[in-house]
């Protein structure tokens, strides 16, 4: 059961995670705490000691202001759809603040992130990244471009066998009990033997749970598995994605895989992912 969400705010204005949340807590009657985080100033190596204190002081004030009107809109809108909300303001580094969202995250059934905005240039992509490594709880990416809240007549689970799909899928679970349909999707660049049957075992499991399944498997020796699984997502209309996420951190440097990476950047609909 999903009673106890965490996301984690935006901080440049219009913020589709927090929405999404929002919408997720509707659908579960849960619980839904938003974390805003008050960046410490990031000041270059190469002139340290010849920034004047104001200048820092005027950032920090300046990202103190931001986080305000995030949890302002968060809360506002939290009160209108009448879920059970709380708001949290922490202070932290780009990179302390990660580490801290995942520990915080371990508390919760599940954490929302936005995906991160080039254009915006904010740091949100680091603590996504720490969010998926650290807190050992499923973690829902929402596309910057996302406008709609919780849908689930569509649900596209990724299953290539391994750990962390089938713990995604575990995860996904009180998603996909209210799913009007799923579809399991395998991706090889090699294509699939004439005797093999890969999937078929999954798809018999999730629907001894009741689920209405289809199984999908596509062959795409020219093009990378990311775009392959996101052309797909357009084709099927799929509401949801359910993956895997896979990478390990190195030294707090996160180091994602091919696949990961590829649908991080270039995801069109609420990814959730298990690490």
């Amino acid at each position: 059961m999903i009673k106890d969400i965490v996301v984690n705010l935006g901080l440049q204005g219009s913020d589709p995670a927090a929405n999404f949340a929002i919408s997720v807590a509707e659908t579960f009657e849960a619980h839904l705490t938003s974390v805003a985080f008050i960046y410490d100033p990031i000041i270059p190596g190469s002139v340290m000691g010849g920034i004047p204190p104001e200048f820092i002081e005027a950032q920090r004030a300046e990202s103190e202001k931001s986080v305000k009107a995030a949890i302002d809109r968060f809360e506002q809108a939290a009160k209108r759809s009448g879920i059970s909300y709380e708001s949290r303001k922490l202070s932290a580094s780009v990179a302390g603040a990660a580490e801290e969202l995942g520990k915080l995250a371990r508390r919760f059934d599940l954490a929302v992130v936005g995906q991160s905005n080039r254009d915006e240039g904010t740091p949100i992509e680091i603590v996504d990244e720490g969010v998926l490594f650290e807190s050992g709880r499923p973690v829902i990416v929402v596309p910057f471009i996302q406008k709609a809240g919780l849908k689930l007549d569509r649900v596209m689970v990724c299953w290539d066998g391994s750990r962390a799909a089938t713990r995604a899928i575990a995860d996904s679970m009180p998603f996909l009990k209210k799913a009007k349909q799923v579809e399991v999707v395998l991706v090889t660049t090699k294509g699939f033997k004439a005797d093999e049957a890969p999937g078929a075992d999954l798809a018999k499991h999730l629907a001894r749970h009741d689920l209405k399944v289809l199984l999908k498997r596509i062959t795409s020796p020219d093009i990378d598995i990311a775009s392959t699984i996101l052309s797909y997502v357009s084709d099927s209309n799929a509401d949801m994605l359910v993956m895997g996420g896979y990478g390990h951190s190195r030294l707090r440097e996160f180091v994602l895989g091919g696949v990961t990476r590829g649908i991080l950047e270039s995801m069109t609909v609420p990814t959730l992912m298990s690490h």
